[in-house]
């Protein structure tokens, strides 16, 4: 029998290993874990983490203006990112505790695969049985004259005072989301978008109620412009588009963000990839049997999100524990956009359910008369969308708390609980959760 160094060992240190790979070594794998950065990968470091810090004294001021009915002064910049700084610091090191703690190796450096059952660190060699991708995504970058000047979404949350002008390119999640905070904290911000709607993962009706919102704060949107160069200038940069030039102080590219595949070894060894990501079969396995990928990394369907990494990686655990044989089932995934205010969704969602009247039955809400909602003078709508048989199978809001309903109600959806299930579940009142259930 092969005697390898390692029985696992994972390449990058996110939530797509950590989660798996620690419970996976309490029950005696020898596991090995290699990372170049911080320990936790994007989401504790340069995401969700740092990003929520931020985002949280924008929930704070949208919720004075809907109590008082008046505008609130800007944000603290410089205080919400010192605060930021604050809440992250230490989580590499706790997170890389809790993995030593159950005796797994961190490999410090980058991880190049050299066949089969070998990753180079640092000039050496390491053995496993198993091998598993965890490399995520990173940002992308326009590949344009001046891309230099552009920054990446990293930068911004590390911007010590807010810029007074502000162009975002892209409308996605990043770019909305950076596009609220830069407007809250006093930023004159311009949106540039390749196509006419933002947010293209949610329903347009849905997306217009957060543009809408952002324009009459004062951001403002170029729709269906291409990017042709950055150019510096005394004050700051010009963005050169096919429907002429903006100016600002900073430059934010929210253009996407792409898998992190390059310069380890993939191609040598004859791992399948391409510009979405490491393909994979239904149990997670490359190409290569012997090796694996977790999280962002994949080309999937799937949301690309830390809860689909958790659960990937967990699956894993399983999988490489011998619990399981069976193909990975995933559950239905939820997301969310961090705009003020937010837009929620999960399982069927509204576009299809309204292509298929034959299938499924959709009732939309205005929030705003719901008397729980007015205690905050809350805005927005929702839609709950039923199957035939009357089982929740998805639903979308777009409100400030948009996301605590969206939670409230996947696990219906997952578990297909039917009336007589429903009427046993009992909520706190008055609460989102039982205000939500009551639309059910």
């Amino acid at each position: 029998m092969t005697k390898y160094d390692f029985d696992v060992l994972y390449i990058g240190a996110g939530h797509g290993t950590f989660d798996g790979a620690i419970p996976l070594a309490a029950r005696g794998v020898k596991v090995g874990v290699v990372e170049f950065a911080e320990i936790g990968g994007t989401c504790p470091n340069r995401g969700c983490n740092p990003k929520i810090a931020l985002d949280d004294p924008v929930v704070v001021q949208r919720q004075q203006e809907a109590l008082t009915g008046h505008k609130q002064a800007p944000i603290d910049w410089s205080a919400a990112v010192a605060h930021k700084h604050d809440v992250i610091k230490d989580l590499p090191d706790m997170i890389e505790g809790f993995i030593t703690s159950h005796g797994i190796q961190v490999l410090g450096g980058r991880g190049h695969l050299f066949d089969e059952h070998t990753v180079h660190v640092n000039g050496v060699a390491y053995t496993a049985e198993k091998i598993v991708i965890a490399t995520g995504l990173r940002p992308h970058r326009l590949d344009v004259p001046g891309t230099e000047l552009a920054h990446d979404s990293e930068e911004f949350m590390n911007l010590p005072v807010m810029p007074k002008s502000l162009v975002v390119v892209g409308a996605g999640y990043v770019g909305m989301e950076f596009a609220t905070m830069a407007n809250a904290a006093g930023a004159d911000v311009t949106v540039i978008m390749r196509h006419d709607r933002a947010l293209r993962q949610f329903p347009a009706k849905y997306v217009e109620f957060v543009v809408a919102d952002l324009k009459a704060r004062g951001v403002k949107f170029v729709t269906n412009a291409e990017v042709a160069e950055f150019k510096r200038t005394s004050e700051g940069v010009t963005v050169e588009t096919d429907l002429g030039s903006f100016d600002a102080e900073w430059v934010l590219d929210a253009t996407g963000r792409v898998p992190n595949v390059q310069n380890m070894g993939l191609e040598e060894i004859g791992v399948e990839f391409n510009e979405r990501g490491i393909v994979v079969n239904d149990h997670l396995q490359t190409s290569v049997p012997s090796i694996y990928a977790s999280g962002d990394v994949i080309d999937k369907t799937q949301p690309r999100l830390t809860p689909t990494a958790v659960f990937e990686s967990t699956y894993l655990m399983h999988q490489f524990a011998g619990d399981t044989t069976d193909a990975i089932d995933y559950p239905v995934i939820p997301h969310t956009t961090f705009t003020s205010p937010r837009i929620a969704a999960v399982g069927v969602t509204l576009d299809d359910a309204l292509a298929n009247p034959d299938l499924y039955d959709v009732a939309e809400h205005d929030i705003s008369q719901d008397w729980y909602r007015q205690v905050k003078n809350e805005k927005g709508f929702n839609a709950i969308i039923k199957n035939k048989d009357g089982l929740l199978v998805g639903a979308v809001e777009v409100s400030d708390r948009a996301e605590d309903v969206i939670n409230t109600l996947s696990p219906v959806i997952e578990l297909k609980l039917d009336a007589a299930q429903l009427e046993r579940i009992i909520t706190i009142f008055p609460a989102i959760a039982n205000d939500s259930f009551g639309q059910i």
